[in-house]
């Protein structure tokens, strides 16, 4: 490498049931800002949680049996130095970080609380945001208290459901009826989510979303839904792509809708009138600062074909990468192709951390100091 190359560390992998989906994504971003000339820094994380630095990470991730013992440490304020506790050796210095992490301990706010401790400028939403945005009931909740339109729905906790069956079926019931959807709070890519028409398929969505949360979701089902998506890029100015529609291959867009059949379809730009396309780019834009985002976030909602009402989903703060994923291509048909859309990632990143740096650490006991 040379002197004037930026050392991008790309983290992937991690403890969460989209460990694949991280995988596929870290590779095209890996590939691409190789090309565009950066000298990236491969980190992997296990799906128990051991951080792997030497090698090559994404062969030991594919072979649980080569994972090495030595785990990682972090140390907060080394002059951005990852150490492995083992040994103390030093790894090379990092200029940013590229969470390529989808789901729990990566999409989160957990990594990004860890880099802010360390001083590490990084890709992507704070530890407010990417908390906020991965819990989808604490999500709606801010939405909804920022008069932005949600989905009627019920949260409930795994331990009511354990305790209090009927009366968990029986609020639902009478609050939202049939058809629903079931979710776990804190998960992606459709991972646990299932489509609930009767009071046994109820009681089983429930069970299967349990296993993988302790907080689970309900909402209504939308009458003759369009799945839209939109792209926001930006710190305090954030912009909107055009829209994106997704037409599943299967009832819902689950999860292999999503990975697995490929027959799924994704129209970019979505085929909406004009004055929905602006709507669309207004909410998404809205929610985005609504939970103070910062670099991306890819927005999804539901559209009424029956009465043309527009619902926001979910936040996505660390959305798939892969280069046919619907967030690069939002903006590649906006105009900002893949490598110049990692190259601005990159650069939000690091107008967030000079923005970080200039507020005080310290109090003088009321006096101003210049």
């Amino acid at each position: 490498m040379t002197d004037d190359q930026l050392r991008v560390a790309v983290i992937f992998g991690g403890q969460s049931g989209e460990h694949d989906v991280s995988l596929a994504s870290a590779r095209s971003v890996m590939t691409v800002l190789r090309q565009s000339g950066h000298h990236v820094i491969p980190i992997g994380i296990t799906r128990g949680g051991r951080w792997l630095l030497r090698g090559d990470p994404f062969a030991i991730l594919s072979d649980v049996a080569r994972n090495p013992d030595a785990d990682v440490v972090e140390t907060p304020g080394a002059g951005h130095e990852l150490v492995p506790g083992a040994t103390g050796e030093t790894f090379p210095r990092i200029d940013v970080v590229f969470p390529v992490l989808h789901g729990p301990f990566g999409e989160d706010g957990t990594v990004q609380g860890l880099l802010e401790l360390a001083g590490i400028p990084y890709v992507g939403c704070g530890v407010l945001a990417s908390s906020l945005s991965m819990d989808k009931i604490a999500c709606k909740n801010v939405l909804a208290a920022h008069g932005l339109p949600v989905v009627p729905s019920r949260a409930i906790n795994r331990s009511l459901w354990d305790r209090e069956p009927d009366r968990v079926i029986v609020d639902i019931e009478t609050a939202l009826g049939y058809p629903v959807f079931v979710k776990p709070a804190n998960l992606g890519s459709s991972i646990g989510v299932s489509k609930a028409k009767d009071r046994s398929a109820l009681v089983a969505a429930l069970n299967v979303a349990a296993r993988y949360d302790r907080r689970l979701l309900v909402e209504q089902a939308v009458q003759l839904p369009r799945e839209i998506e939109c792209a926001v890029l930006g710190n305090d100015d954030p912009i909107a792509s055009v829209p994106g529609e997704v037409r599943p291959s299967n009832e819902f867009y689950d999860y292999a809708a999503k990975y697995i059949d490929g027959r799924s379809e994704l129209l970019i730009p979505a085929p909406l009138p004009p004055a929905v396309t602006a709507r669309v780019q207004e909410l998404a834009v809205a929610a985005f600062r609504a939970v103070d985002g910062a670099g991306l976030a890819r927005i999804d909602f539901l559209l009424s074909d029956s009465t043309g009402d527009l619902y926001i989903t979910e936040l996505n703060t660390l959305p798939g990468f892969t280069a046919i994923s619907m967030y690069p291509k939002l903006w590649e048909a906006s105009g900002l192709p893949y490598g110049e859309l990692l190259d601005r990632l990159i650069d939000l990143a690091m107008e967030r951390q000079g923005d970080r740096v200039r507020s005080q650490t310290k109090y003088y006991g009321g006096q101003l100091q210049a």
